[in-house]
């Protein structure tokens, strides 16, 4: 019984915490996929989706590996994604992930990068033509909430 009280309470403070952000939906969703987000704080919350954007970035740069091979002529674009991304995923949120325990502001500064990096990845292509632009859009929609949580901290 006292487990599903701290089951329900810890769910308030998701629920709590996602009608702070740009989408709620997403934040949500995003939160309740992972099971640490049933004893998380904040700053565990904001761990997660900083985990969330590792995930995605790591897709994203599956999937240029993969537009190599089908879309050659794409080359010089998909170079500098891959660029952008490794950056997402090896700089940003390396920096998050001690910034958000230490100081947030410097965590929010690389997540506002990595949005910007998935935007600039993306502005690259010539018009309709990259094979990432719903990764890209994704990875501009998760910034958008662990910012907001992440501004929480501050």
């Amino acid at each position: 019984m006292m487990a599903m009280m701290m089951g329900v309470a810890m769910g308030d403070i998701v629920d709590k915490t996602c009608k702070q952000t740009p989408d709620y939906s997403l934040c949500l969703s995003l939160l309740r996929s992972d099971p640490r987000s049933s004893s998380a704080d904040t700053v565990g919350l904001g761990l997660i989706l900083v985990d969330k954007i590792k995930a995605l970035g790591t897709e994203t740069l599956g999937q240029i590996n993969m537009a190599y091979k089908t879309k050659p002529m794409l080359k010089k674009p998909l170079d500098e994604c891959n660029l952008r991304y490794k950056t997402i995923v090896d700089v940003d949120v390396h920096t998050a992930i001690i910034a958000i325990r230490g100081n947030p502001k410097f965590a929010e500064g690389a997540i506002v990068d990595a949005g910007v990096e998935a935007s600039v990845c993306e502005g690259g292509f010539p018009k309709g033509q990259s094979p990432i632009t719903g990764l890209t859009q994704k990875m501009n929609k998760i910034c958008d909430v662990t910012r907001a949580i992440v501004r929480m901290l501050l």
